[in-house]
């Protein structure tokens, strides 16, 4: 089973393709995706990418960790699962009828 691995530190103009053809050289990449903020599109300057085998994702580590891209040094990491956000409260309008 492949391993999902976080990518950090990105200039905002990297694309999807960008980050297929970039790890595709350390193996098969199931997946690529460059996070985008949902309201302006932006690029976040981070993303995940899956790759086909535990293998070939430690060799993208180890090969482009901390490796220049578009003049940034990139964070290359296996992906962690997401921590549950807690329930904060407060926030949207509770207008209503009494």
């Amino acid at each position: 089973m492949g391993k999902k691995l976080y990518v950090g530190n990105l200039s905002y103009s990297v694309t999807d393709q960008d980050l297929t053809n970039l790890f595709s050289q350390c193996g098969t990449v199931v997946s690529a995706k460059v996070i985008s903020d949902r309201d302006t599109g932006r690029s976040k300057g981070f993303g995940f990418v899956e790759m086909s085998t535990d293998g070939e994702a430690q060799a993208a580590i180890d090969q482009l960790k901390n490796e220049d891209h578009d003049g940034r040094p990139l964070k290359v990491n296996e992906a962690q699962p997401m921590a549950p956000r807690e329930n904060r409260g407060g926030g949207g309008f509770r207008g209503g009828r009494r």
